[in-house]
């Protein structure tokens, strides 16, 4: 008895301040779980919660070297982390900056948007029917400016004839990716960096290692076409599908796109928002 009142007056000593406490920190933790899975970092890391239940270890049994060689590689393994892992910890850094104050429109009106989905999903089709390998990566928040000056200006109205133009084999812009902000293509023939991901299928290309490369990097929408099958795959953050008809793509994309304008608002209407709340309260 006297074990189970211990535990009813602990909960009852639990505020809520106390709560709101304990489910932020876990919330932390899962994000960074999730930014650093399937990454070099996730089996740094579990090298590293190793070591640290070694520490305690061996001082309890007086292991006068151990402890020391592993308090010394604690230390020195902090400054390892941040030089080695560099691209995870931006990576990392970027997601969390993808917030809703965020003044950049994908499109101004439901109808404009499914209007260019169409263009890009009749393109797809085409360029699947007749197996010519094409990389297309759709800007969202995440801005991709330094990506788009890798490659050659376009700065044209989105049209399928256009983009399939682009992928023509043996042309200067065929094996590069094509960058579209909005309504307009901005760049083609652009370089992408390759994902680290050791866990995909072997027999996926370059392409599609690019694909996933960006998505791990950016919050954009990577639409593949085997040059060798053409298979439709779609890249976001950094999963890979496959096996898209036009149909089938066009909805998932116009569902990511309209799901992502919903739950965002721009900061003028934040601004506008919390005047509006200001007047009520007063």
């Amino acid at each position: 008895m006297e074990l189970l009142d211990i535990v009813v007056n602990s909960i009852r000593n639990i505020s809520i301040a106390s709560v709101m406490d304990i489910l932020v920190v876990s919330y932390i933790f899962y994000k960074i779980y999730t930014l650093i899975k399937e990454t070099r970092a996730e089996q740094l890391l579990k090298g590293i919660i190793l070591i640290v239940l070694l520490i305690p270890i061996s001082s309890f049994f007086h292991l006068t070297m151990l402890n020391w060689i592993l308090t010394k590689t604690i230390t020195i393994g902090l400054l390892s982390f941040i030089i080695i892992f560099q691209p995870e910890i931006r990576r990392a850094l970027e997601r969390l900056g993808r917030t809703a104050f965020n003044d950049k429109h994908i499109l101004e009106s439901d109808q404009e948007m499914e209007k260019i989905i169409t263009e890009i999903a009749n393109s797809i089709e085409n360029l699947s029917n007749s197996r010519t390998g094409a990389l297309i990566i759709i800007e969202q928040v995440t801005g991709l400016e330094d990506i788009v000056k890798t490659g050659t200006k376009i700065d044209a109205i989105v049209s399928a004839a256009l983009l399939e133009n682009i992928f023509v084999v043996n042309t200067p812009l065929h094996d590069g990716a094509t960058i579209i902000r909005n309504d307009r293509i901005v760049s083609s023939g652009c370089f992408l960096p390759l994902t680290n991901n050791q866990n995909i299928n072997k027999k996926l290309g370059t392409r599609h290692r690019a694909a996933l490369g960006i998505s791990e990097n950016s919050d954009a929408l990577i639409i593949v076409v085997s040059e060798e099958t053409g298979t439709v795959s779609l890249a976001v953050n950094g999963n890979l599908t496959r096996g898209y008809n036009k149909e089938r793509l066009k909805d998932i994309l116009i569902r990511i796109m309209k799901k992502r304008q919903s739950t965002k608002l721009t900061f003028r209407e934040q601004v506008n928002k919390w005047i509006k709340r200001s007047k009520i309260t007063k």
